[in-house]
């Protein structure tokens, strides 16, 4: 894997800094986000070092997004969501400069409009946790 030092993401993917791990293989990983907009938003990011969509080389596209495509389902059927909202953002407003999706878990009149984003943080690390395993459960089940 190619990691560049100081980048949170490819610490967290190598497994160097603890996060809510909801899948790691030898391309991806995905993790709950530590800000989240609802209970249970994942990120999913390369392992390797890549800093914008545009920078991912054409063969890993795939990879990417089959595996977010499982962690949406897994975020719907393990959190009993209505939907999720699946988005990226490239450049502007990329809060760490590694490339990553967005999975956020949906419910009907969720008051999530357009791209306000309210951040609804877990009470503590023991909350954050039944979260990760309840997404985690659905991947694997």
């Amino acid at each position: 894997m190619t990691a560049i030092p100081g980048c949170v993401f490819c610490a967290i993917a190598a497994g160097d800094v603890p996060a809510s791990m909801i899948l790691r293989d030898d391309d991806v990983a995905a993790f709950l986000d530590a800000r989240p907009v609802f209970k249970g938003h994942v990120l999913v990011v390369p392992r390797d070092h890549v800093p914008t969509l545009s920078d991912l080389p054409a063969p890993a596209l795939g990879t990417l997004f089959a595996a977010v495509q499982r962690v949406a389902r897994a975020v719907e059927s393990g959190l009993g969501a209505d939907g999720t909202f699946v988005a990226m953002n490239n450049k502007v407003s990329q809060s760490v400069p590694h490339l990553h999706v967005h999975v956020v878990p949906r419910r009907k009149k969720d008051g999530l409009r357009g791209f306000f984003w309210p951040r609804v943080p877990y009470a503590d690390d023991a909350e954050r946790e039944v979260f990760a395993q309840k997404i985690r459960g659905a991947l694997s089940g």
